[in-house]
């Protein structure tokens, strides 16, 4: 993580306060560095050209402005978004059309990943930002496990879960196998899963069986490896991300910051990537915000991510959903909305709202 080392809000005078608001908020507002010229006509500010200059610089000293050079404006730095976002933004809750946008896309029902795709679309539309949710990890508690042969080589692992839900995969195995070996197979490992999630039990029954501890014959033992190693690799290539309004990240300010938005773009494509930056949010109580290096993955984009987890009905982090953007999103509007589409998840998940298939 990056130094973002700055100063207090409590070392500002009044009036730097008041100057670096205006000029944060009219970034924010259209992209654009704030001039000494467009400060002084606003109605707030009772100072001359000349003194606002003289603020400004000051800030720019300070590290919380930076002035480019196509500009005689300012803009903010991102110790200077840091320092906004942490102790000047005054955060709304979303409005009664932002709320029933977010709900009316998850009330549509259907599957886990309709309703995910549907929240990360209604945040990409009202942040212009792009949406982006974590699918959940699919740690179901199981019931029953079995082996269904389908040919002298091949096998059909079925999971049953305590909630009912059903999954299956396909097996190859190295020898034809009997019935017998089947049975015990799925005998075995019901024994040890139910009530349990894979990952909970995986470990201790390949250390039983590395041991010699199982009590299985060859066969059988090789299907528990084998199923327990398909189940674990579709685990790990699941899509992670669900996302959603790319084409927001167009807009007209890009034209002027084209090679950012090349590397946000990038960013995008690498799923595992903006999976470890909302992987970073997990642990939250609350919406993190991440604002350029602060988070190395964001460094070369310059880019913002406001994410918040989503938990499940027993109240564990299930997910993440974000807004990823340029860092002049709309932190006091964007915030909120985040926050609101977390709790509409979790309470969606909560009350059991989405299909099996």
């Amino acid at each position: 993580m990056a130094d973002m080392t700055g100063p207090n809000l409590s070392e500002l005078s009044s009036r730097a306060r008041d100057i670096f608001r205006l000029v944060v908020e009219g970034y924010i507002a259209n992209g654009q560095p704030v001039g000494s010229k467009t400060l002084a006509g606003h109605g707030g500010i009772n100072l001359s050209p000349a003194s606002i200059r003289s603020v400004l610089q000051e800030l720019q000293d300070a590290g919380l402005l930076a002035a480019p050079h196509t500009s005689a404006g300012r803009m903010p730095t991102e110790v200077g978004l840091r320092l906004f976002v942490d102790g000047i933004m005054q955060v709304a809750e979303p409005s009664a059309a932002e709320r029933l946008q977010i709900e009316r896309g998850l009330a549509l029902g259907g599957t886990i990943e309709q309703a995910l795709a549907a929240a990360s679309s209604a945040l990409s539309e009202l942040s212009a930002g792009a949406g982006v949710v974590m699918v959940p990890h699919r740690e179901v508690r199981l019931a029953q496990i079995s082996f269904v042969p389908l040919a002298p080589r091949r096998a059909l692992v079925v999971l049953v879960g305590e909630d009912g839900g059903i999954e299956n995969r396909v097996i190859e195995l190295a020898e034809p196998v009997l019935p017998q070996a089947l049975e015990q197979a799925a005998n075995y490992l019901t024994a040890r899963l139910v009530g349990r999630t894979l990952a909970e039990a995986a470990t201790g029954i390949a250390s039983e069986i590395a041991g010699g501890r199982s009590a299985l014959d060859t066969a059988s033992a090789d299907l528990v490896r084998r199923g327990l190693a398909v189940w674990s690799s579709d685990a790990a290539q699941r899509p992670v991300l669900v996302v959603r309004g790319q084409a927001n990240l167009l807009d007209d300010a890009a034209v002027h910051d084209i090679e950012r938005v090349r590397h946000l773009l990038e960013e995008l494509e690498s799923v595992e990537a903006i999976a470890r930056v909302l992987d970073a949010a997990r642990e939250a109580q609350a919406t993190r915000i991440f604002i350029g290096s602060e988070n190395r993955l964001l460094s070369l984009s310059g880019s913002a991510v406001i994410a918040a987890p989503w938990r499940d009905g027993e109240g564990r982090v299930v997910g993440v959903v974000g807004v990823i953007g340029p860092t002049r999103l709309n932190y006091a509007r964007v915030v909120p909305m985040v926050d609101f589409t977390a709790q509409s998840l979790s309470k969606l998940i909560g009350q059991d709202g989405f299909s099996r298939t």
